[in-house]
């Protein structure tokens, strides 16, 4: 999201976090920077694939799921923890179940048109779509919205990458997240309160 801080405005233009720089070079949006590191180390070819047609895919992949798994799957965590800690107020149950219909309908097409009966999105191996994607699904889960309870395809396929990252990276990556609902019992500084307040509302709209 949006940062007002003068070193974020240095690092990204659009001051937004995540955000890189490497040496003199910046760059903003976690797609690109995932892109960059991949390439720039040089990381094993599954990843992000030398074949034309599997690295179109991931690019298929990645183009999707900003409109459909990031549309909704993160506003999960703000309806349910942040907004509530900013605001000092609920949100109306009706919110959620509107932006979970969506996540719904989402996940629908995540397994029917990307994981199908493929181990992993693209194949049999794990690439950078995988790892976008579980990631943002790890953030319901947070939230105590499960969003892989009576789906098996995705439990298997959530199995299988926790594996191939191994699972103890896996859960030392999702921790803040798994643990977010601790962010209840801090104190918020009632000045950022009034400023971050409809800030965040307007997110949600």
């Amino acid at each position: 999201g949006p940062s007002n801080s003068e070193g974020a405005g240095k690092v990204s233009l659009l001051k937004k976090v995540p955000a890189l720089k490497d040496g003199d070079f910046t760059l903003a949006e976690c797609t690109a920077i995932l892109l960059y590191l991949s390439r720039k180390y040089n990381t094993p070819d599954h990843w992000y694939p030398s074949d034309i047609q599997k690295r179109a895919q991931v690019d298929e992949y990645l183009s999707w799921h900003h409109a459909n798994i990031r549309a909704n799957a993160p506003k999960t965590m703000w309806i349910k923890v942040l907004i509530p800690l900013f605001t000092g107020q609920p949100l109306p149950s009706e919110k959620l179940q509107e932006v979970m219909e969506g996540l719904s309908t989402s996940l629908k097409q995540f397994e029917e048109r990307f994981l199908q009966d493929k181990a992993f999105i693209i194949g049999s191996e794990i690439s950078l779509a995988d790892l976008v994607a579980i990631v943002e699904l790890m953030q319901p889960v947070g939230v105590g919205c499960d969003v892989f309870e009576d789906r098996p395809r995705l439990i298997e396929w959530r199995r299988r990458v926790e594996d191939a990252v191994g699972k103890e990276l896996f859960f030392q990556a999702h921790e803040m997240i798994l643990n977010i609902k601790e962010l209840s019992n801090i104190q918020i500084d009632p000045q950022l309160k009034e400023h971050l307040a409809p800030v965040l509302m307007k997110m949600l709209k």
